[in-house]
């Protein structure tokens, strides 16, 4: 199987699937990374005012990150941080249905429309508009997972709120997920930040007892067709 994961910004693929991919990995599935906003820019005034060695830095976290999950590629793009709703949809489209042309996926795992980052709302529907059910799509499934500091920090006041019905077992590879996390040096925060490691792993814990396991991540299953195979 084929795996795509589409993030929004460097970090957000690991906070919301680091864990599934890295079993996706052990399991012997093909796993990438397309990772379509620059970061961090919106921290400046300015894109502009944006330090290069900064954004060339946190690309190459990314990159460590991706390695350390075992993915296959990294694909890195630099659509406009937290200001992707200034971006023409159809751009956004475009980006993706490249990469379903050239990956040909499966399985889209990217991020929740109601979440509190506007980028996010925007990957999310360019991703459904590029992955329309047509003859000769060949992604059969899309899921929505949440990105801690966006996900609950809407606090259930945009809608669609996020109503996970899909959760994956990652008691093994959480480890891996955290380790992943850690490469991000200027996106990781202390406790009791949504981001620090021991909130990521509280939060895998708690979907655990959910799903009845140590440790879980949680997805929403946006659209899954089943193809005839007679």
């Amino acid at each position: 199987m084929r795996v795509l994961v589409i993030a929004a910004h460097p970090d957000d693929e690991i906070l919301g699937c680091g864990a599934t991919s890295a079993r996706l990995v052990l399991e012997g599935h093909e796993v990438y990374f397309a990772i379509l906003g620059e970061g961090i820019t919106s921290r400046h005034g300015t894109r502009e005012a944006a330090d290069a060695a900064q954004l060339s830095l946190l690309q190459q976290h990314a990159g460590a990150a991706g390695r350390t999950v075992g993915v296959k590629e990294v694909f890195l793009h630099k659509l406009p941080d937290n200001r992707l709703d200034t971006v023409p949809l159809l751009e956004v489209v475009k980006l993706v249905e490249d990469l379903v042309i050239q990956l040909k996926p499966e399985v889209i795992y990217t991020h929740h429309s109601g979440d509190l980052n506007v980028d996010h709302g925007v990957i999310h529907r360019a991703v459904l508009t590029a992955t329309r059910p047509v003859a000769g799509q060949p992604v059969r499934e899309v899921y929505a997972f949440e990105v801690p500091s966006s996900t609950e920090w809407a606090f259930q006041r945009l809608e669609p709120v996020f109503r996970p019905n899909v959760f994956v077992d990652v008691s093994r590879t959480l480890e891996v997920k955290l380790a992943a996390m850690s490469c991000y040096e200027t996106e990781i925060r202390k406790f009791p930040h949504p981001r620090s490691p021991e909130a990521l792993r509280a939060i895998a814990v708690r979907w655990g007892t959910v799903a009845g396991c140590a440790a879980a991540e949680a997805f929403e299953l946006i659209r899954s067709v089943r193809p005839h195979l007679g």
